[in-house]
């Protein structure tokens, strides 16, 4: 029996079936990452595939929805910034890794979900962040 979840990131929903060792996103078998980690914090929990974060929510039947604030990046959990590769007015790829977070002892990417322009950039080398406040501003 194969098991299905919805997974909404910054470019829509996804959904993900995993059966044995298979799995198929959005109709398209896709290789199992070589890394992955899971981190729970509340309702939320982050995951950490080939490099790449993504953040899910637990969603209650009857609950509401937070809303993803558009157009800006966050730290997925709280982390210390590393490295900033981004600047006001530098034009981006989707990928394209913009922040480089610590967190646990890892290394976690902050990519950019589409192409564009950097905005702003909210944060510096050695800062503390904490999930969900807005690191970088971007435009399409």
């Amino acid at each position: 029996m194969a098991t299905i979840v919805t997974l909404r990131s910054t470019d829509g929903e996804h959904r993900v079936e995993i059966e044995g060792e298979r799995v198929i996103v959005d109709g398209v078998a896709t290789p199992l990452p070589r890394r992955a980690w899971a981190v729970a914090r509340g309702d939320t929990r982050w995951v950490f595939l080939d490099g790449q974060v993504f953040e899910l929510e637990v969603q209650h039947r009857g609950a509401r929805r937070r809303s993803a604030q558009q157009g800006s990046l966050a730290a997925p959990m709280p982390a210390t910034v590393v490295r900033v590769l981004a600047a006001p007015g530098q034009a981006v790829k989707g990928g394209d890794t913009l922040i480089v977070l610590e967190a646990m002892k890892m290394e976690l990417p902050v990519r950019a979900a589409a192409d564009g322009v950097v905005k702003s950039v909210s944060c510096r080398v050695g800062q503390l962040v904490q999930p969900g406040v807005p690191l970088v501003e971007m435009e399409a």
